[in-house]
């Protein structure tokens, strides 16, 4: 009797997984990026490491449909509104710009926030304790970081007398961060002049106003809206015209920026998989508290220093996460 049920157990098996019964829940869930494709490669493998940790493995339980909007807004509101038509599981965002048309067509997708600098004060959620409604994510408010910078720009320079800040003034968070910026500099007489830049057109002419002001150096105000993808042109031009800079993530750095102090976007890339896997196993994102990061570092490239002829300070090297040899 014992062998004729394990027979028939044996042989109601490859028949199950014929017609679907016992196969592994498939969860599909949308990724919308206004960078580049390839552009945020790094932090979406980070994404993909976070589902990995909670048992999520493309190919056998994970679909991601991943869609890039190029810096291009129309772009981005067309491939939102073709995601949410498809309904996924979860739609997990990268660009503030996309939230308002998310929050005007979206009512019930739940949605992951990789990164915003404001949501409460933007009006995307309630609040950070509460987020309410179907959004919920990290932010990266932390405009106060770019003050630092300067002080890490006086280090490279310790005669510093007049200094840039190049910003977005369209950008809500990047016009704040200069602000704050020009404030700094008033306390520690610096001349802080603004170095204003909207799109990847404007590089060279923002660095034909740091060669006009005869500017002795450069802190970052990023948008993140275009600036994913633009961070190995703009420190050409840094180093072309020989300008040491301090940008705000270590993407900058690897790309030939002189220093980057700020947030580790690959940890909220990361982090955004915690808040997935909670929503697939049944979460409210209404429920899940929005977190600040609490990772930040300081990168050196020490070629860029070199090609420019900046002595980096010992002091700074050994505060540094990582030195670019």
């Amino acid at each position: 009797m014992r062998r004729r049920a394990l027979l028939a157990g044996l042989l109601a098996f490859p028949a199950a997984w014929a017609t679907g019964q016992g196969a592994a829940k498939v969860s599909r869930i949308a990724y919308i990026s206004m960078a580049p494709a390839g552009a945020d490669r790094h932090w979406m493998q980070a994404l993909r490491e976070g589902l990995r940790d909670h048992g999520y493995l493309e190919g056998r339980n994970l679909v991601i449909d991943e869609r890039h909007a190029n810096n291009d807004a129309a772009k981005g509101d067309a491939l939102l509104r073709e995601l949410l038509a498809s309904r996924p599981a979860v739609l997990v965002v990268y660009g503030s710009a996309l939230m308002p048309a998310i929050k005007m067509v979206n009512t019930d997708v739940p949605v992951v926030m990789t990164v915003h600098a404001d949501p409460v004060g933007s009006g995307v959620v309630r609040s950070l304790a509460r987020p309410g409604g179907n959004i919920t994510g990290l932010t990266d408010g932390h405009a106060d970081l770019a003050p630092k910078r300067l002080d890490l720009l006086r280090e490279l320079v310790p005669a510093l007398k007049k200094a840039g800040v190049l910003f977005n003034p369209a950008s809500t968070h990047s016009a704040r961060q200069w602000k704050l910026v020009e404030q700094a500099g008033r306390g520690l007489k610096i001349e802080v002049v603004p170095v204003h830049i909207g799109g990847p057109r404007d590089a060279e002419q923002a660095f034909e106003t740091v060669r006009q002001q005869r500017l002795e150096g450069l802190v970052f105000a990023p948008d993140p809206t275009w600036w994913v993808g633009q961070e190995k042109r703009i420190a050409g031009l840094a180093i072309a015209r020989r300008i040491p800079t301090v940008g705000s993530v270590r993407e900058f750095a690897e790309h030939g920026i002189l220093l980057a102090y700020g947030t580790n976007f690959a940890h909220l890339w990361r982090k955004a998989a915690t808040y997935v896997d909670r929503i697939l196993k049944g979460a409210k994102p209404g429920d899940l508290a929005i977190e600040h990061p609490n990772r930040f570092e300081l990168v050196v490239n020490a070629k860029t220093a070199k090609a420019i002829g900046v002595q980096v300070p010992r002091a700074v090297l050994a505060r540094a996460d990582h030195v670019i040899e």
